[in-house]
């Protein structure tokens, strides 16, 4: 794929992203094929959200790590995606409900990373990859399909769109993750005070900071790195649920403390 093929494909893409239309099939001339094609034209789609004032790069999201969300997509390998500063919120996420396509919540655990991952930086065990983080905390993804037919579009185009991300609301870490067994913790998910799924850490890919590793992997493969003060989501332990105008979401994350969002 050539630079002007890249740089159209991800035109469409963040424009749809800006205007808040619906993305449909990219031309075959422009579609990625592969997933090294996804990394370059999402990497540009950041460039011009940036440019147009969504604002910088703050963390990184990886889906389809967990058998519930490998069966509700039908992939069965793990995405990454961008986080932008837009839409990145503290403890209580306040969103309004009409900036989305269709707009749903996911269950999650965070890291803030303290030591960069990535290229140069090789890491092969989860001992290893622990030793650059800092903290460990709750998160509700907020995902939108704001897709004509995500199924027809292909992991791909989903990944140079950063795989449904839209924001996300990151928690306040209430004790040392040190002290906390990360594969056993118990995730829930509240809606309007009603219990629609739970789940434990290790449905991510058999222990949460495997999918750091993968995401370490991915990076030390495009040359680039995670760097320290970004904030990496894991993938959800709950299937999506889509919300409506007036949902109050509640995600538990045991030991490592809870979060919320209002639409």
């Amino acid at each position: 794929m050539k630079g002007l093929e890249i740089e159209n494909a991800a035109t469409i893409i963040a424009s749809a992203r800006l205007e808040g239309a619906i993305v449909t099939s990219l031309d075959p001339g422009i579609r990625p094929s592969d997933q090294k094609q996804s990394y370059l034209i999402q990497d540009r789609v950041h460039e011009i959200l940036y440019e147009q004032g969504r604002g910088r790069l703050v963390g990184h999201k990886i889906g389809c790590t967990t058998p519930i969300m490998q069966r509700f997509l039908g992939i069965d390998n793990p995405c990454a995606g961008g986080i932008l500063e837009s839409g990145f919120h503290h403890d209580k996420g306040v969103l309004v409900h009409s900036s989305f396509q269709r707009v749903g919540v996911e269950c999650e655990i965070a890291v803030r990373i303290a030591s960069p991952i990535g290229f140069g930086n090789p890491k092969s065990s989860i001992e290893e990859i622990a030793s650059c983080v800092g903290e460990v905390l709750p998160a509700i993804e907020i995902v939108d399909d704001r897709y004509d037919n995500y199924e027809l579009l292909g992991a791909p185009t989903l990944i140079a769109d950063d795989f449904f991300h839209s924001g996300c609301v990151v928690g306040t870490a209430r004790s040392s993750w040190k002290d906390v067994d990360l594969a056993s913790v118990k995730g829930s998910m509240h809606i309007n005070g009603e219990l629609v799924g739970s789940g434990t850490g290790s449905d991510i890919m058999g222990h949460p900071f495997r999918a750091l590793l993968w995401l370490a992997e991915l990076f030390e493969g495009r040359g680039k790195v995670v760097r320290p003060g970004e904030f990496v989501l894991l993938g959800s332990v709950v299937e999506t649920k889509w919300v409506e105008q007036g949902d109050v979401i509640r995600v538990n994350m045991g030991q490592l403390g809870e979060v919320e969002a209002h639409f």
